[in-house]
């Protein structure tokens, strides 16, 4: 069983503009101005890590659950308002590696509700075979927790896995879980086994000469 495992929020979209204008709205509204410096350092993390972050001894968890939640519900709102695309050559992988027979998850630092509406949005249901975000695994990226809690689902082991990730803690994610891993937005991603701008860059064989 081959599978691939798709990271979420840069590599198969872009919703960096809709998480930041949540974000900066919901903190305004909860009496904390952020920059996009701040949003930038940590994006990609789990919400917990974000506002311990940001809230410093404010961070407790009934804050940051409620912090949370509205800025997921404001993103996912605009989301389904405004509408996402994948980002070039994403939904042409990923419909050619599902004829090829290879299993496919997203394995997401996001919580599952946001996958649950990208997915939906973004025209991947029945190629994509599992979902796992933030509420599946006890750790976030860098741990490996999501992409081997997705292996697991799709029946896969860590060695016949390719990780897909634009981020350099999903990289190091990929790395600890033992699995081979495409890093995509650089010519040069550290740890990455094969670096690509953009997913169109990737050669024809590029999944299957990583498992081989």
């Amino acid at each position: 069983m081959r599978a691939v495992l798709w990271d979420l929020d840069g590599t198969l979209a872009d919703s960096r503009d809709f998480h930041w204008r949540a974000w900066h709205e919901t903190m305004r509204g909860a009496g904390v101005e952020i920059s996009e410096a701040q949003f930038a350092a940590g994006f990609g993390q789990r919400n917990d890590a974000i506002l311990t972050a940001w809230l410093g001894a404010a961070a407790t968890p009934a804050r940051i659950r409620e912090i949370g939640d509205a800025k997921e519900a404001r993103y996912r709102q605009y989301i389904e308002r405004e509408g996402i695309v994948p980002l070039p050559g994403a939904a042409a992988w990923v419909r050619r590696l599902h004829a090829a027979g290879w299993r496919q998850a997203i394995a997401s630092s996001a919580p599952r509700q946001n996958v649950e509406v990208m997915h939906r949005v973004l025209g991947f249901a029945g190629a994509i075979d599992t979902l796992v975000g933030a509420e599946d695994v006890a750790r976030g990226k860098p741990e490996p927790d999501v992409f081997l809690t997705a292996a697991s689902r799709l029946g896969a082991l860590p060695s016949h896995s390719v990780v897909v990730e634009d981020a350099d803690a999903g990289i190091e994610a990929a790395r600890r879980a033992g699995m081979r891993c495409i890093g995509v937005g650089r010519t040069e991603c550290a740890g990455a086994d094969l670096s690509v701008l953009s997913l169109a860059d990737l050669p024809d064989d590029a999944f299957d000469q990583l498992i081989a």
